[in-house]
């Protein structure tokens, strides 16, 4: 039974605490043994986004020393994975903390990359009888498949689409555009909010017109940006995380 530290972002934490929950029961029906370190605070993504290198580093030193006793780190976000497995090397310099990162670096994963890569899930029993849409992230898309493991090539987004694959009464959408950005972008849907919302109202565009009933992701900052947009429209699709899938289903 492996031991998973579960690293819970602050808007999931703050905003979304049924994902956390939905990712709790997953992993416990999966047979993992779950610890939540409690002292666990924000990656730094935030910060180092809008380049608050300073500000991000104690953050960055701090996951480090907190996650690095745990056989594997798991969390429901492509985005703060990606930043703790692409972007904390800078943080730590002398061979000893870059030790502890490195070894902290190559057993976090993103959710589905941890079904698939790590409890090799194959076979999904329960049943989703809904057209699903599934949005690719751009940290799921884009970094996590440059992690440092041979193993991890393999798209997060591809992990999560062979996931909803394995469930009964499925329809998964194919999309006209289906590497688009949702224009959240963390600080950009503030200081570019125009733009920000036309990119989000152009995938709700995509998903309407391949039949979309239930919209989902990795990242729940991307599904955040998409439900704003989806009810100030009124446009008849509910948002869910794939953690919230799965775990109604297995």
């Amino acid at each position: 039974m492996p031991t998973v530290g579960l690293f819970i972002p602050c808007y999931v934490d703050q905003l979304y605490p049924q994902v956390g929950m939905a990712t709790v029961k997953l992993l416990e029906k999966l047979g993992c043994e779950i610890a939540y370190p409690e002292q666990q605070t924000c990656c730094g993504q935030p910060m180092a986004n809008t380049g608050c290198i300073n500000e991000t580093r104690p953050l960055a030193q701090r996951f480090v020393e907190i996650f690095k006793q745990y056989e594997y780190v798991v969390c429901p976000s492509g985005s703060c994975t990606a930043m703790v497995r692409c972007h904390y090397a800078e943080f730590f310099t002398d061979e000893k903390s870059k030790a502890d990162y490195e070894l902290v670096r190559d057993k976090t994963f993103e959710l589905c990359e941890f079904l698939t890569s790590v409890l090799k899930v194959d076979s999904i029993s329960g049943s989703f009888p809904h057209q699903v849409g599934l949005h690719q992230s751009c940290h799921g898309l884009r970094d996590l498949r440059l992690g440092s493991s041979s193993e991890r090539v393999e798209e997060s987004y591809s992990q999560a689409r062979s996931l909803l694959e394995q469930i009964d009464g499925i329809q998964l959408s194919e999309l006209s555009r289906a590497d688009e950005c949702c224009g959240f972008g963390g600080t950009f849907a503030v200081s570019e909010e125009a733009v920000s919302c036309m990119m989000g109202k152009d995938r709700i565009a995509d998903h309407g017109q391949a039949g979309t009933e239930v919209l989902t992701a990795v990242d729940m900052s991307c599904l955040m940006h998409l439900d704003g947009l989806i009810r100030r429209d009124g446009t008849p699709m509910r948002v869910m995380h794939i953690a919230e899938i799965l775990a109604e289903v297995v």
